[in-house]
């Protein structure tokens, strides 16, 4: 290797650097999603017989992602979930869902404000 090969070389591995260093990071999770994600969550076992009889789809475990695909809305308002459960193993065993919620928290993610749904999947 020339020595212009080794300086555009390394020119190309700073430059890369840079712009890998110069991406946004992943968005952070806020505390209230965190809390919203579990206060929703809680909500629907105990409203669906609990644990020993329903569990909340997947997405509603993903606390790191705020709910991951169950949050349907963040604003001032609060948060809004849709998500569907089951008997226990449901959706690892790809059965049917039996109960959807539809679920709105408090922007603090402490509180429910609404179950705007929580019945057979629509």
């Amino acid at each position: 290797m020339t020595s212009l090969q080794r300086t555009l070389l390394s020119g190309s591995l700073a430059a890369g650097i840079a712009l890998l260093g110069g991406l946004p990071s992943q968005a952070q999770v806020s505390p209230a999603n965190v809390r919203a994600v579990n206060v929703a969550r809680n909500w629907a076992v105990n409203a669906n017989g609990g644990l020993s009889v329903y569990v909340p789809a997947s997405c509603m475990f993903n606390t790191g992602e705020g709910g991951g695909k169950c949050l349907v809305q963040n604003n001032a308002q609060g948060f809004v979930f849709r998500f569907l459960g089951g008997a226990p193993g449901w959706q690892e065993q790809g059965g049917p869902a039996t109960r959807e919620t539809d679920i709105q928290i408090s922007a603090d993610g402490r509180t429910v404000v609404n179950v705007n749904y929580n019945g057979s999947p629509r």
